[in-house]
């Protein structure tokens, strides 16, 4: 027979087929593992630049310590298992057909045994080691503990011991469970698979060597198994207990905890059973005590306490739980913040009398009118200047010093917005070194407008003027905020021509001047190396090889305020709304850090993102928190980051928590103390907008005290739904400057309002309770305000009728004259636009105070403020400023000044004037008249329409157009204007808008 003739051309070699795959699997390792480096070192170069190398090293030297010995443990367990049992294996089978189909399996087994053997424990190993590494933090917290001086009332053991033993502990004993069962289930196969474990029609043969194999991981497993047990019994203080109340309740102390450690001592006895049976060789006691324990973990553990519940605690529920409910509600207040709640009661009226605001007159001067949620457009529309420029969805309300006084200011900074540059210029230069950061905060008054319903600004304009100053004391470049995703490349050699786009050279000006970056703001990425490396990470050959990257050039990212925050302080959960402050000269966004813990005895679970959801998570305006469970909760830091060079500092601002106190002695460099706060930062802190969210969720059912009464469930309140929109989502809470019924003073605080508990949707809409708290931290360089974080919850009456939130607003939306001259406004081709619903604890009552905007329906158009609805009990009052609708509401006079009082009359266009007196009862009459005119010619037009009478319908639509016209003029004679001003879309050549005289 021949050969077939060679394929390979005469005078080739051979190919070496063989060389092949391997040189494929060497070259896609190396890839694949430069890949890798390159995300690690630029990770390094990242925490280097920010000074936070040491949270790096130690973190993953946590998680690959962890991984190692995760690893190991699993890795040894299994090999070893498989190991003993092949070493164990018989000479001879005892059935010969048994042995030949086992010898089959052997013989397909054994060229890739040795691979077998270690590869599966190898498998195994990753696994465990990676589950292992994700406990990384339980691990540290463990080695690092601090004590609470403060115990559980059952065992009497420091709390923590359940935030941070019991955890640890938990994870250990799992992870060696998990380890028992693995490699037992591997070393029982390997005996089966070489014959040291038969199945017969006698039963099942089990040689010498395995029965002392199967006995020791069966001792270990059980001794595990009763440490668990022994560990469930302080676990049940623990305990979620959906529906009813955390921690050990009667029949977890009397039934469940009692058989828990019967159950260890148990599983202790079986497990020296079998340490006995592998000495002597004989299994039945082992077997039995197996069996026994089996029952006893069904009866004890499940059978008796559910008897227990059903025939003794249920029928006398109420007296058996009294102990463990005020346990429940004493841990729980006190895991949250709610113990040192001041809670009063307050007599609310619901009589609006003449002067009733009088005591309240710095309330009333401070109510603020913008809503932070509506005039971002406003903003956007006067202080945009370019389309590369934006403001958030929600400005921020802050504090500002402004002639002495302080001043409720609505505040915001123009970020970068590189989408909205030209399809044309989105060229990779562009986006990453031309456009590279937003110009300067603008922030207006919060308790004024202009007589044309704009903001009144404090800071505006570029280059930035106003009262709070401009360009040449404060840093107004923004290269970090909250929506700059992208990265940027900047920094260049001294002298070299400036790259990157800044601002319009000034009022007027049609062309941008130019700016170098010359901070220190993120890694070198000018070296060769580096630019290799960052081009794979964000996967760009542009940023390898453009002549925009030189020997200086920096490059920034990861730039939201969170995201560094989260990145430096990992073991923090960070709160969703970060807001810029002007800071010693910077511009500084602040951000709040929460330790947190699931661990904590007897306190109630909180899921943290139904908890924190309202209206402004649900419309992205602020961040949603994850979907953890939580039942601890600290404001332990204060951080900034600054919004040119983003650098971050971490202030421990609850210093005596014993969990970031751990958190410093493992991360000891990177918390300073809150001393070094400078006295502006000190003066800009507010109380945090989740933490009081989720207190004030638990509120609703904590604020009652007594374990009767809480039983009941009798005076359960809800948080209110936001009655502006039309999802039934919660009310947000609102800051405001406010002085409370037993304060000398008012401060900036952050407020919420209860309603009756809401049962599948229903509840009466009227309030039971007020809650704020206290947000001044002073402004002292280092030293804390002792009323800062004081929670003030006022207590109202239920057999008062006060209207809540969702009355007030059907008021408002009711009233027959605030709703004509609303329809007649939305008649002028306007949106009416609801603001923020405030309530205020003043006159005696609870006033209900709302802005509304009139919005055009054109494109450039915005909102303007133009009307005030105000309301206290079942009245209602509307002007088109506040200090007028007070005025209405209380009698004709309410006996205090509101902020606007200035614009009192005024006409668009003519500041500080006001209409004449004479004529003034006639122009009311008139526009009354006119009023019913325009009623009625909307009511007659509808009917004609209906009867399919265009001809008639066209008529009363003149007739309105007429009664229109009319109405306008007897509000201009009024000093009232009914319609917004529409201002044009600023051009690039667009002044800025000047800050308006106080």
């Amino acid at each position: 027979m021949s050969r077939p003739a060679s394929s390979n051309p005469p005078g080739r070699p051979p190919l070496r087929r063989g060389a092949l795959t391997p040189t494929l699997i060497v070259v896609a390792v190396a890839v694949v593992g430069f890949i890798f480096f390159a995300n690690v070192w630029t990770d390094v170069l990242w925490y280097q630049q920010l000074g936070f190398f040491e949270v790096y090293v130690r973190e993953n030297l946590a998680r690959i310590i962890t991984f190692l010995v995760g690893f190991i443990l699993m890795f040894a367990a299994v090999f070893y298992a498989i190991r003993i049992a092949y070493h164990a294996r018989p000479v001879y089978a005892p059935d010969a057909e048994s042995r030949d189909n086992l010898n089959r399996y052997q013989a397909q087994l054994e060229p890739v045994r040795r691979v077998v053997m270690v590869g599966l424990p190898v498998l195994f190993g990753l696994f465990a080691g990676s589950a292992a590494a994700s406990q990384w933090q339980k691990v540290l917290l463990f080695f690092n503990q601090e004590q609470f001086g403060q115990t559980d009332p059952q065992f009497g053991l420091d709390i923590s011991f359940y935030l941070m033993t019991l955890p640890f502990l938990g994870f250990l004993t799992g992870f060696l469970i998990s380890i028992a069962v693995v490699a037992g289930i591997a070393g029982i196969l390997t005996h089966y698979l070489y014959g040291s474990i038969r199945l017969m029609e006698r039963g099942i043969f089990t040689s010498r060597a395995a029965q002392i194999h199967l006995a020791v991981t069966g001792a270990f497993f059980l001794l595990l198994l009763g440490a668990n047990f022994w560990l469930d019994s302080y676990a049940t203080l623990q305990s979620s207990n959906p529906g009813r109340w955390a921690g050990a309740l009667y029949t977890d102390v009397n039934a469940v905890i009692p058989t828990k450690a019967i159950l260890a001592v148990a599983a202790g006895l079986v497990a020296i059973l079998f340490i006995v049976a592998a000495v002597i060789g004989r299994w039945r006691l082992p077997v039995i005590g197996t069996a026994m324990l089996i029952i006893t973990a069904i009866l004890a553990g499940g059978v008796y306490p559910w008897v227990i519940q059903q025939f003794q605690v249920r029928p006398s529920e109420q007296t058996l739980e009294n102990k463990f409910i005020e346990r429940n509600i004493s841990m729980t207040r006190s895991a949250y913040g709610l113990d040192k709640v001041q809670a009063s009661a307050y007599e609310a009226t619901t009589t609006a009398t003449t002067g009733a605001l009088a005591k309240d007159a710095s309330t009333a001067a401070n109510i603020r009118l913008l809503d932070p949620n509506l005039v971002s457009s406003a903003f956007g529309q006067l202080e945009q200047y370019r389309p590369y420029y934006q403001f958030p969805k929600s400005l921020n309300v802050d504090r500002y010093t402004v002639d002495g006084k302080v001043q409720d200011t609505v505040i915001a900074v123009r970020e970068l917005n590189v989408d909205n540059v030209s399809q044309g210029q989105q060229t990779w230069v562009n986006r990453h070194t031309v456009y590279t950061h937003g110009y300067g905060v603008v922030a207006a008054k919060g308790n004024k407008f202009t007589a044309d319903g704009k903001p009144e600004f404090l800071l505006s304009g570029i280059p930035s003027t106003g009262v709070l100053g401009n360009d040449t004391n404060y840093q107004p470049r923004i290269y970090f905020g909250e929506n700059t995703l992208d990265y940027s490349i900047v920094g260049a050699p001294e002298g070299a021509a400036h790259r990157e786009q800044d601002r319009p050279a000034g009022k007027d000006a049609t062309a941008d001047t130019q700016y170098t970056f010359t901070g220190n703001g993120g890694p070198n990425v000018g070296n060769w190396l580096n630019k290799i490396l960052y081009s794979i990470k964000f996967q760009s050959s542009d940023l390898l090889l453009s002549d925009g990257v030189n020997e200086k050039s920096q490059i920034l990212y990861d730039r939201t305020p969170r995201e560094r925050v989260e990145k430096v302080a990992p073991y923090l959960t960070v709160d969703g709304n970060a807001y810029p402050a002007v800071v010693d000269g910077r511009v500084k966004w602040i951000v709040d850090g929460y330790t947190t813990s699931q661990y904590f005895p007897y306190s109630q679970q909180q899921q943290l993102q139904s908890a924190t959801s309202d209206s402004q998570t649900t419309a992205g305006r602020t961040a949603v928190l994850p979907n953890t469970a939580v039942n601890y909760i600290r404001n332990s830091v204060k951080a900034t980051v600054d919004a040119y060079d983003g650098s971050v500092t971490l202030y421990a601002w609850d210093d005596q928590d014993p969990i970031l106190k751990s958190w410093q002695k493992i991360f000891p460099s990177t918390i300073k103390p809150f001393t070094e706060m400078s006295g502006q930062l000190m003066s800009h802190v507010r109380y945090p907008e989740d933490l009081f969210k989720v207190q004030r969720e638990l509120l609703g059912r904590y604020h009652v005290t007594d374990a009767d009464r809480f039983y009941n469930n009798v005076d359960a309140w809800s948080v209110p739904n936001d009655p502006t929109v039309t999802d039934p989502v919660k009310q947000p809470p609102f800051y405001m400057s406010l002085q409370m019924p037993d304060q000398d003073k008012p401060a900036f605080q952050l407020t919420s309002s209860f309603i009756p508990q809401v049962v599948n949707g229903n509840a009466r809409n009227i309030l039971y309770g007020f809650l704020a708290a206290d947000s001044d931290a002073g402004s002292v360089q280092g030293v804390k305000s002792e009323n800062y974080g004081q929670l003030r919850l006022l207590q109202l009456p239920t057999d008062t009728q006060v209207p809540g939130p969702g009355q007030a607003q059907n008021k408002f939306n009711s009233d027959p004259e605030v709703s004509r001259e609303l329809n007649l406004l939305r008649q002028g081709a306007s949106d009416v636009l609801n603001g923020n619903l405030l309530t205020l604890p003043v006159g005696g009552g609870l006033l209900y105070v709302q802005p509304v905007y009139l919005k055009s329906t054109g494109e450039t158009s915005y909102p303007t403020l133009q009307r005030v609805l105000v309301a206290f009990g079942d009245k209602v009052g509307f002007a088109p400023t506040l200090d007028e609708a007070l005025d209405e509401l209380f009698g004709g006079d309410s006996g205090a000044t509101a902020g606007d009082s200035a614009n009192n009359g005024q006409t668009p266009g003519t500041p500080g004037t006001t209409p004449t007196t004479p004529g003034t009862a006639d122009a009311k009459a008139d526009l009354k008249a006119a009023l019913d005119e325009a009623n009625k010619a909307i009511a007659d037009g509808q009917a004609a329409l209906a009867k399919g009478d265009f001809a008639g319908y066209g008529a009363q639509q003149t007739k309105l157009s007429e009664a229109l016209k009319k109405a306008i003029d007897a509000e201009t004679r009024l000093g009232v204007v009914p319609e917004p001003v529409t201002t044009p879309s600023p051009s690039p050549s667009a002044s800025p808008s000047p800050s308006a005289s106080k």
